[in-house]
């Protein structure tokens, strides 16, 4: 199998990686916009650099994985369905919904594979806690706390260009929340802090069916490390997600646990797993091993919640998500 990598930055770079060390992929294409970068990384690991998109495309390749900034996501996107490509892509499709639900048509018509990385679907935490819910080991579900907190990175924020802390960042906690839970947000009452239209701090309380009430939280300057965690109570009992010895919190009770020697630097480290187990589904899907895990629908569901977030907070009150466009491509999907 070979395997067209857009995109050589951060998540490019783990992606191409992993790839490159995966039995069932033979070889990779790599480019980015630019182009020293993505030969540089080809030669590393053995592989070819191509100049650009274009020869991606006509060089042949069996898939396509999308690992640039948020705004050529779904131009990329269109261009494999046209050309009969299976895609994995990184979060977002688009960074708004017109330019989604353009991307998700063209899939549809073209009949390809579309799968998005939300890879916390596939950490060992949350499909734990997705299980103990679904078994119903916490009872009725009444609370959801969602925290993700980034450590500021040492050449700035690193995410530029981005669609926003709703649409970038929480967005993997909107996923997480859908997928742990089985249950839809009807609801969001969302505030931000930080400078006018960049906000690095934000928090949202979402309304799911049936009654239940979750709070998301992130910040970009958490300068104890990269705290991602997920808190569910129900009338019987109540689990966490990402508490262990490398949690970057510390106790101030007498007998609590002392802080992590090692917290968490970010999501590379922390997520590796789950990084390596997306890819490896994908892999299997373009195979025909298995159905899609993660398709665009489930992509353009979290969206919506995020775009319901950027109008509370715009207009300082609670959104019903009936209010987003897209809800019917969204329910299609069943």
């Amino acid at each position: 199998m070979r395997i067209g990598v857009i995109g050589t930055g951060r998540l490019g770079t783990i992606h191409a990686d992993m790839l490159s060390r995966h039995r069932d992929v033979g070889s990779l294409i790599l480019t980015d916009a630019d182009l020293s970068r993505a030969q540089e990384l080809a030669h590393r690991l053995g592989e070819t650099a191509a100049p650009g998109v274009d020869e991606v495309f006509r060089w042949g390749v069996d898939a396509v994985v999308i690992t640039t900034s948020t705004r050529a996501h779904a131009e990329l996107i269109g261009r494999a369905a046209r050309s009969g490509l299976p895609v994995f892509c990184e979060k977002p499709v688009a960074p708004d919904l017109p330019g989604t639900l353009q991307a998700l048509a063209e899939v549809e018509a073209a009949g390809t594979v579309l799968q998005i990385g939300f890879q916390r679907r596939f950490d060992a935490g949350y499909a734990g806690a997705r299980e103990a819910v679904r078994a119903g080991r916490l009872g009725r579900l009444h609370t959801v706390r969602a925290v993700t907190s980034e450590a500021p990175a040492a050449d700035g924020r690193g995410l530029e260009p981005w669609a926003g802390l709703y649409r970038d960042t929480l967005i993997h906690d909107f996923d997480a929340l859908r997928w742990v839970t089985g249950r839809e947000v009807t609801e969001v009452y969302a505030a931000d802090t930080g400078p006018a239209g960049d906000a690095d701090t934000g928090a949202a309380l979402l309304t799911l069916a049936g009654g239940a009430l979750a709070t998301v939280t992130a910040t970009l300057l958490h300068g104890a490390g990269y705290d991602v965690r997920m808190e569910l109570a129900g009338e019987r009992d109540q689990i966490v997600v990402g508490l262990d010895d490398r949690t970057p919190i510390a106790s101030t009770e007498p007998t609590g646990p002392p802080p992590a020697d090692k917290p968490w630097t970010g999501f590379a480290e922390r997520f590796a797993p789950a990084y390596a187990a997306e890819l490896t589904a994908f892999v299997e899907v373009v195979r025909g091993e298995r159905p899609n895990p993660c398709d665009g629908r489930e992509a353009l569901r979290a969206l919506r919640i995020a775009e319901a977030c950027e109008l509370s907070r715009r207009e300082h009150r609670p959104v019903p998500l009936a209010e987003v466009p897209g809800g019917a491509m969204a329910a299609e999907a069943g």
